[in-house]
């Protein structure tokens, strides 16, 4: 009875109350605070005055008799090491996701809580992105890590982890969940959530020990739009949950960028389709850069501005002969082998060894259907492949 007496003086603890309480959302309780006050006068109005104000019976059920034992346990895990329970009235509740319409009553957080008020950039795409898309999503989140920008995104496969392992790579980065902050999915990414919480955040308003639903996944998506600035969709089919994160970004009225693909790869029709709704064309992060301009002046550095080297700028140099004609052959599309033998004009059996010898060394990489595409942030020496 202490703990919980103990419990409810905690002065985040209405503020859990509330969140917990059916069909109590942000507007609802901006209502009722211009009525009542605080969330700590709005859980102490009594049933009378919450049914008068406009709460349904199991709303009133809720604030008047909470799960005391339920709200204590996401008290005692937000008292852990890197834990935080940040409410809206906290000063470390990020400014940029308190100007959406349904910003979050609470945030749960692990990590540098700071993180989340940082100048971020969303990073998103298809779970299972072509090798030039994964490459692509993690120069583009490393190149503006290393400028100043957070990257957020949401620890889904594909393009989110490559986004999140491109920004650890020279800045940090913001993992926004689909679960309970104690829980991570998918439980690959088991080892990227202890390094991003190492130097960045993961961030979550579902309380600990709730495991992934569907319904999560699309309201994890307007918070990872929220904090930041603009989303990038890298590579998305046209029915990608990626594009609407885009279309939550448009309405909150952020930047919303793509990257052009292949006509031919059904992973870049969703970004082809942004494009034609008028989402900025990015190759490279300049492009992002200097349309975020206006709102990056006076929060990033100068010099980081400044433009940085690109990976994919390196050239082939010096490589044999028949090396360079088969990449030239290969062009930046998926390519069967078949297709080269006929382009290059090179005997099949050379055609499989030095795609062989490429692969290995890093150079294309094998694509669905046995195909083989470019990586263009690779360059190899002729020594390497000799």
């Amino acid at each position: 009875m202490a703990g919980r007496a103990g419990a409810s003086q905690d002065p985040r603890y209405p503020w859990l109350v509330l969140a917990a309480a059916p069909g109590v959302g942000p507007k609802t309780v901006e209502r009722l605070a211009a009525r009542f006050g605080g969330a700590t006068q709005i859980t102490a109005a009594g049933p009378v005055a919450l049914a008068e104000a406009g709460l349904s019976p199991a709303a009133c059920e809720a604030i008047i008799q909470p799960d005391h034992a339920a709200l204590a346990a996401s008290l005692a895990w937000a008292d852990g090491d890197d834990a935080h329970l940040v409410t809206r009235d906290d000063g470390r509740y990020p400014p940029q996701l308190a100007e959406i319409a349904d910003a979050p009553l609470l945030l749960y957080v692990r990590g540098d809580v700071t993180a989340l008020s940082d100048p971020q950039i969303a990073i998103v795409g298809s779970r299972t992105p072509t090798p030039q898309g994964r490459e692509a999503t993690r120069e583009l989140a490393g190149t503006l890590a290393a400028r100043g920008l957070t990257i957020t995104s949401g620890l889904a496969a594909g393009v989110d982890g490559a986004a999140h392992e491109g920004a650890l790579a020279s800045g940090r980065t913001i993992a926004v969940l689909g679960t309970g902050p104690d829980l991570v999915y998918p439980a690959e990414h088991r080892e990227l959530a202890h390094r991003i919480v190492a130097s960045g955040a993961l961030v979550s308003e579902y309380p600990p020990g709730l495991g992934p639903r569907p319904a999560h996944f699309p309201r994890r998506n307007r918070l990872i739009a929220g904090l930041s600035l603009g989303a990038l969709v890298t590579e998305a089919a046209e029915r990608s949950g990626s594009l609407i994160t885009a279309r939550l970004a448009a309405e909150q009225g952020r930047e919303v960028f793509a990257v052009p693909g292949s006509i031919r790869n059904p992973r870049a029709r969703g970004c082809h389709m942004l494009i034609r709704q008028g989402a900025k064309l990015v190759e490279t992060a300049d492009d992002i850069l200097v349309e975020l301009a206006p709102l990056l002046r006076g929060i990033l550095q100068p010099e980081s501005m400044a433009p940085l080297p690109s990976p994919s700028s390196a050239s082939a140099g010096e490589l044999d002969e028949d090396y360079l004609h088969l990449l030239e052959s290969m062009g930046y599309d998926p390519v069967a082998p078949d297709e080269l033998i006929a382009r290059s004009g090179l005997p099949a059996a050379a055609v499989s060894s030095m795609l062989l010898l490429l692969e290995l060394q890093g150079y294309v990489s094998s694509c669905p259907g046995g195909r083989y595409c470019r990586d263009t942030g690779r360059a190899v020496a002729p020594a390497q492949l000799s």
